[in-house]
C-alpha cells in the first residue's frame, strides 16, 4: 500500500512538472496567452521554458522563411486577360508576434498574403500592356516585389522574395 501511494505521488509530481514546461524549437518563437491577463508582451526564444499550468498557454510561431502561392486573373493595360501566379517567400516580424497573434491568429499568412498578393498583382499588371508583361518581365517582377513588400509590412510580414512562376 505504501508503494501504491508512493507511485501515485510520483505520478502526480511528474505530471505537474510535465504540464509546467514547454519547448520552443529552432526556427520557432512563442508568446504566452495568460487566461487572467491576456497575451503577454514578451517573445520567447528557443529552449525549454516554464509556464503556470492551466493559466498560461504557449502559442508557437514558425519564424522560418516560408513559401506561399498567390495568383490572380486580371486585365492588362490594353485589356488582355492575364493569369499570373506568384511564389512569395516570407516570414513574420518576430518583434511583432504579439500584434500578429492578436489581430490575425497563428494562420496569419493564409489570411493576409493571398489577399494582398491578389490586390498587388492586379494593380501592377494594370500598368503594363500584354507585350510589356513578356518583354519587361524582370521589371514587372521587381515592381511586384517592391509593392508586395511595402503592403505586407503594414501587416508585420517581411517579404524576402517574389517569383513569377506561371505567366502567359
Amino acid at each position: 500500500q505504501k508503494f501504491a501511494a508512493l507511485a501515485i505521488g510520483a505520478g502526480v509530481v511528474v505530471a505537474g512538472v510535465y504540464t509546467s514546461v514547454f519547448q520552443v524549437r529552432g526556427g520557432e518563437r512563442a508568446i504566452i496567452f495568460d487566461r487572467l491577463y491576456g497575451v503577454q508582451d514578451r517573445v520567447i526564444g528557443e529552449g525549454i521554458h516554464f509556464r503556470i499550468p492551466f493559466l498560461q498557454e504557449p502559442v508557437i510561431f514558425n519564424i522560418r522563411r516560408q513559401p506561399l502561392d498567390a495568383s490572380a486573373t486580371t486585365g492588362s493595360k490594353d485589356l488582355h486577360k492575364v493569369i499570373v501566379s506568384l511564389k512569395i517567400v516570407f516570414e513574420p516580424d518576430t518583434d511583432q508576434l504579439r500584434q500578429i497573434y492578436m489581430k490575425y491568429g497563428t494562420d496569419y499568412a493564409e489570411i493576409i498574403l493571398p489577399v494582398i498578393g491578389n490586390e498587388t498583382l492586379k494593380a501592377i499588371v494594370a500598368r503594363y500592356d500584354a507585350q510589356e508583361l513578356i518583354t519587361r518581365k524582370e521589371q514587372f517582377t521587381s515592381d511586384i516585389q517592391q509593392a508586395l513588400s511595402q503592403r505586407a509590412a503594414d501587416f508585420d510580414i517581411l517579404v524576402h522574395d517574389v517569383a513569377v512562376v506561371c505567366f502567359p
